[in-house]
């Protein structure tokens, strides 16, 4: 959720010094929330919905946090039971809280790797994962494109990526990343998407 930083959300309360496990393993579990400038953790009642959209069970699948920030969305999936969860992140203190939450949680299934979100997605295998989430500076108003695009091509067919921006993405352009519009939320100034990589028809 972070590279480096993010500004506050217009509309959005002041920043919580923590955040929450929704459900799984880690259930309750309070994350820091570090006091970095513009950090901007994806919010509690978001992330619930989004694993609610996903399922509760995500034993099995392999997932990249390309913009980590607290680590909030990709601890989430690993909590309920994803196999492989790549947190990666560019500002090195968010950086070593990441890996010091991972040895604090003993979170065998989560690696955390310093660098560019858009760069590490794009040294993926194609079609190698099954769930990406993208929660890119709002700032950098050029850089969800570029990301969106890196994880489409690593997400494999009939997998997921999720996406939060400060607009909604319009069909046609999610089209032509070969994408589709799976669900919506708006909450405050932000756009959740989750979109699909839909599966070659039979």
């Amino acid at each position: 959720m972070s590279q480096p930083s993010k500004p506050a959300a217009r509309g959005r309360a002041a920043l919580p010094r923590q955040v929450r496990v929704i459900g799984g393993q880690w259930r309750r579990h309070l994350l820091p929330v570090p006091d970095r400038p513009g950090l901007r953790p994806t919010p509690d009642r978001v992330r619930e919905t989004l694993f609610n959209w996903l399922g509760q069970d995500l034993g099995g699948w392999r997932v990249v946090d390309a913009f980590a920030g607290t680590g909030a969305l990709g601890l989430e999936a690993a909590s309920r039971g994803a196999t492989d969860v790549l947190l990666i992140e560019l500002d090195a203190g968010l950086l070593a809280n990441l890996r010091a939450l991972k040895q604090r949680l003993g979170a065998a299934a989560v690696r955390v790797q310093g660098g560019d979100g858009v760069a590490a997605l794009a040294a993926l295998a194609p079609a190698s994962v099954d769930l990406v989430l993208l929660d890119p500076p709002f700032e950098q108003a050029a850089l969800p494109a570029p990301a969106l695009a890196a994880a489409a091509r690593a997400v494999r067919p009939g997998g997921f990526i999720y996406l939060e921006t400060p607009q909604r993405w319009d069909d046609a352009a999610l089209d032509a990343l070969g994408l589709a519009a799976h669900r919506h939320l708006k909450a405050g100034a932000v756009h959740a998407h989750l979109l699909a990589r839909p599966a070659p028809s039979a």
